[in-house]
């Protein structure tokens, strides 16, 4: 299985076939009992821990059906989260977080409370958070299962977006507007690709 620069991709499949798991083999969170994943050129499948951290932190971002959310904290504190744990500075910080709320549509809600937010608005800022360090690779896993179909319609449309400025994206999904919006569908089964379509080409 070959994901390229600027790449859509939606793997499919029925529960248990190896979704998740693929997923959290691209981004370094599980390793391969066999075979390899590059990136860059790079076999992620042999680096320790504080390299996988490294390379999550610089390269991939990642969207769960569980938003993963602060409760406490406002909007655009969870969006700085990730820059914290890189030492940004505080004005930079706030000034990419608040680039990307206003990607996703919710700059107006940057001092809210996550749970003053919609299911679809926190999945948005979940996206957000995802983004704020510009990372190469998106991965999304069931990122509209929670979501009602209007919701789940504007996240799709965030995907398209991003994936229309560059954005490389690989999108586990059981939803098939998410799917269609693709470029590639992967569809699995028993761990294995049994079947790959191309949707479109540019």
């Amino acid at each position: 299985m070959r994901i390229f620069d600027g790449d859509f991709v939606a793997v499919v499949g029925p529960s248990g076939c190896g979704k998740s798991t693929l997923l959290n083999m691209i981004g370094g969170l599980d390793r391969p009992t066999s075979g390899r994943v590059m990136i860059d050129g790079i076999d992620v499948s042999t680096m320790n821990d504080n390299e996988l951290a490294e390379l999550r932190n610089k390269k991939i971002g990642f969207v769960f059906q569980a938003y993963n959310l602060l409760p406490r904290m406002s909007v655009l504190r969870n969006v700085e989260l990730p820059l914290m744990a890189r030492g940004t500075p505080p004005a930079e910080r706030k000034r990419k977080a608040l680039e990307v709320l206003k990607d996703v549509g919710l700059a107006e809600k940057a001092h809210a409370r996550p749970t003053q937010l919609s299911g679809g608005e926190q999945q948005r800022v979940a996206i957000a958070r995802a983004l704020v360090t510009e990372p190469k690779i998106l991965l999304a896993d069931e990122p509209t299962g929670n979501l009602d179909s209007k919701s789940a319609h504007d996240i799709v449309n965030i995907f398209k977006s991003l994936n229309d400025r560059g954005r490389t994206i690989v999108v586990v999904t059981h939803n098939m507007e998410v799917a269609e919006a693709a470029k590639r569908v992967i569809r699995l089964r028993d761990g294995m690709i049994e079947k790959e379509e191309v949707l479109r080409s540019e």
